[in-house]
């Protein structure tokens, strides 16, 4: 408590002083001059607030700023004007625009309905996109959806959701956001991936389902050298609350980096979570030291599917070469032994403390990677028993169904999540000072998080993207997300000439490039190998 006064002990005081001064202006207003009851009403009134900001557990940031808090939700309720000020004088560049972030919130509230005046969107942009819908429109009946992650050598097959809470680490994100996030998924039945931070205890316990990620540091399986430990990976993969396994490759955030965790939070906590001295600064290897060709991944592939006791196992990345992932593709079939599933992570993704230019210009976006996984895979012949995750900026039902159009299977979101855990985006994250208790290790302020609250919304969240973008496919006169095709989802190019992604990009037929490569792929194809990473 000592270490965080200003939190713990200041603001509470204040409200104390604010009632003092109240009782006095009160006592002078008898005794003295009538003209100091005004004072006594004003003060008492606001001493009166900043009690019930204190106490009430549904606002983080009433808790953490009694009183001034206010400000931010009366701007909300005049949020039109407020946002054509902001988008006017350009004073806040955040990475999701305001009307997909109110939604999230609307909809993590339950409050979410119809909107008056139609679309905010311009619809002549260049770039805007929208979907086919048909005169066959329905219902939705299953406003649930499941995808199977696991292939033959599979004993222990995961049914997946349609939107699953992205990676995340304990570390980066507070001990009360991770326990909301995780208490959501059991909740809605949906999975929790942990981040490359390992398995904390905030992960298990609200009896969520988890997807491990093993990241380059071997976070929670790592020997005294920091090199992969079996014994240890075996122990946590065998945990229940572990439904799938992901290595992660690279991360859309920092393609090409590994982590840094500066011993300073280094916790106690943290230390026994990641397996790490306390104290000492962590640092994650841009690449894996337990296997350096694609032939060597496929072998780890199979030796952690082994050792989970045969739960899926599948990868995580942002891609960067076409080459490379058809070298993995090589690497699968010389051996035989194909990943569960692959995470596409977009290079727009995350913030993740990585530098401005990494941010900026390394990594392949989303929408390209995607494709680019789907075609290698199907051009392979091995589409059919890999399913694909989109990682990146999904935030509702559009996003779902459109990266299911483009070529994935299921996706998971990671902002959109902080924001049904309270996020508002204040940029904050690498300070320790986040206002609303989501990306602080600080623990006055993840404390204010109410972990009930966040864990009613984060399920609220889910559940209606999910019924959203179910209700699009049924509107769209289809059966089920697997009949969604490139050829549904249109994308203005210029003026006034739209495209599907179908007319747009290349789609490759199931094992062309085994076959007969096109001229666009033979270079890369014949390039990339099994042996090495092109």
């Amino acid at each position: 408590m000592a270490r965080y006064p200003h939190a713990v002990v200041i603001r509470p005081l204040l409200i104390v002083g604010i009632w003092l001064l109240g009782a006095a202006a009160a006592a002078l207003a008898v005794l003295r001059h009538a003209g100091w009851g005004v004072a006594a009403v004003v003060l008492l009134g606001l001493a009166a607030l900043g009690t019930w900001d204190l106490v009430q557990r549904r606002h983080t940031i009433l808790r953490l700023y009694p009183i001034l808090g206010h400000i931010r939700f009366l701007m909300e309720m005049i949020r039109p004007e407020v946002r054509q000020y902001f988008v006017e004088s350009n004073i806040e560049a955040t990475p999701f625009d305001r009307e997909t972030r109110d939604l999230v919130y609307e909809r993590a509230k339950g409050t979410k309905g119809d909107e008056p005046f139609g679309t905010e969107r311009d619809v002549t942009a260049v770039g805007y996109e929208f979907l086919r819908h048909s005169l066959r429109a329905r219902f939705a009946e299953d406003l649930d959806p499941r995808v199977r992650l696991g292939g033959a050598d599979c004993t222990q097959p995961y049914e997946i959701a349609m939107l699953n809470v992205s990676a995340m680490s304990f570390g980066a994100l507070s001990a009360n956001a991770i326990s909301a996030l995780n208490a959501g998924a059991a909740r809605g039945g949906f999975a929790h991936d942990t981040g490359e931070g390992g398995i904390s205890p905030y992960h298990l316990s609200g009896g969520g389902d988890l997807i491990w990620e093993i990241g380059s540091g071997y976070f929670g399986c790592r020997d005294a050298d920091g090199r992969f430990d079996a014994a240890l990976f075996a122990e946590k993969a065998a945990l229940p609350a572990v439904k799938a396994i992901s290595i992660k490759l690279s991360q859309g955030a920092k393609p090409g980096l590994g982590g840094v965790l500066p011993g300073a939070k280094v916790s106690p906590e943290i230390a026994e979570t990641r397996g790490v001295p306390v104290g000492r600064t962590v640092v994650s290897p841009p690449a894996h030291s337990a296997f350096g060709t694609p032939t060597e991944f496929a072998d780890f592939l199979a030796t952690l599917r082994r050792l989970s006791g045969g739960k899926p196992v599948g990868f995580k990345l942002c891609v960067g070469a076409r080459t490379e992932f058809l070298s993995l593709c090589k690497g699968f079939l010389a051996t035989g032994i194909t990943p569960d599933f692959v995470i596409v992570d977009g290079a727009e993704g995350g913030t993740g403390a990585a530098p401005q230019e990494f941010e900026d210009h390394v990594g392949m976006p989303l929408t390209e990677g995607l494709m680019m996984v789907h075609n290698c895979l199907v051009g392979t012949g091995l589409r059919d028993r890999v399913k694909i995750g989109a990682s990146g900026k999904v935030a509702s039902g559009v996003d779902i169904v459109s990266r299911v159009c483009q070529g994935a299977d299921f996706t998971l979101a990671a902002r959109a999540m902080m924001f049904a855990v309270g996020c508002i985006q204040a940029l904050k994250c690498n300070t320790n000072h986040c206002p609303t208790g989501v990306a602080t290790q600080d623990p006055a302020r993840s404390r204010a998080l109410d972990v009930a609250d966040k864990t009613m919304r984060v399920f609220n969240f889910q559940r209606a993207t999910v019924a959203s973008a179910a209700q699009i496919v049924a509107s769209m006169g289809l059966n089920g997300f697997h009949e969604l095709s490139p050829a549904m989802l249109n994308r203005r190019i210029e003026g006034q000439r739209t495209r599907t992604y179908a007319e747009i990009y290349d789609w490759l037929v199931p094992g062309e490039l085994l076959d007969d490569p096109p001229l666009s792929w033979r270079s890369d194809w014949i390039e990339a190998s099994a042996d090495e990473f092109v």
